[in-house]
C-alpha cells in the first residue's frame, strides 16, 4: 500500500510498488497462524528478555495448570495490548515477591513493598516481552502496535477475554520465583 507521501514523491506507478517489494508483504496473519500461535516463540521471548535485561535464567514449568493462574495473596499483573493486524494482549502475572525480585534485578536495589517502581518494572517487563514476542513473526512485527502497559495489583481479580481466537499460556520459574506469560488473540486480519 502506498501512502500519500510515496505517491507524490514517486508518482503513483503500480510497477514501482511491485518492483520495490511493497506488494511482497503479507497483510494477513491467517497464512502465518502456525508462527503466531507457536508456544516456542513465547518461551524464546521470555528467556531472551530475562537473560538480557535481568541477567537471570528462566525455566519453563512442564506441568502447568490449564487455567494458568498464580496462587498468591497479592498478585501483580501487567497487560500490554496489541493493535493492527492482530488484536489481543500480552499478559504477565506474578506474585508480589516475584514482582519485587524482578524490580530488584532491574533497578539494582531491594524493595519491601510493591511500590510504583515495582509496578513500573513489571509494566516494562511486559512491554519488552510483548515486543520481543511480536518480533518473531515479520508481518506481525511490522503491522502490529503495542499499547502502554497497564498494571493491576491485588488479591481478588480475574482477567477475562471473551472467546479468544487463540491463547498461549506458559508458567516459568527463575530461582524460587514463579510467573505466568499469556498471549491472547481476539482477532486476526
Amino acid at each position: 500500500m502506498l501512502n500519500g507521501v510515496r505517491k507524490s514523491v514517486h508518482g503513483y506507478r503500480p510497477d514501482f510498488a511491485a518492483t520495490n517489494g511493497e506488494n511482497g508483504m503479507t497483510l494477513t496473519l491467517r497464512d502465518s497462524m502456525h508462527l503466531v500461535s507457536d508456544p516456542e516463540h513465547l518461551e524464546q521471548s521470555v528467556r531472551e528478555v530475562f537473560e538480557t535485561m535481568l541477567g537471570v535464567q528462566c525455566h519453563r514449568e512442564s506441568s502447568v495448570d490449564p487455567r494458568c493462574e498464580v496462587d498468591a495473596q497479592e498478585s501483580v499483573t501487567s497487560v500490554v495490548g496489541f493493535g493492527g493486524i492482530l488484536s489481543g494482549a500480552c499478559v504477565f502475572r506474578c506474585d508480589a515477591l516475584a514482582a519485587r525480585q524482578i524490580a530488584t534485578h532491574m533497578a539494582g536495589m531491594e524493595f519491601d513493598t510493591v511500590d510504583d517502581t515495582v509496578k513500573d518494572a513489571i509494566g516494562e517487563i511486559c512491554n519488552m516481552l510483548a515486543g520481543t514476542w511480536k518480533s518473531k513473526v515479520p508481518d506481525l512485527a511490522a503491522n502490529c502496535g503495542l499499547s502502554v502497559p497497564a498494571v493491576i495489583t491485588g488479591s481478588d481479580y480475574n482477567l477475562h477475554v471473551q472467546a479468544p481466537e487463540f491463547k498461549v499460556c506458559q508458567e516459568f520459574r527463575f530461582g524460587s520465583n514463579r510467573f505466568e506469560m499469556t498471549i491472547v488473540c481476539d482477532g486476526l486480519q
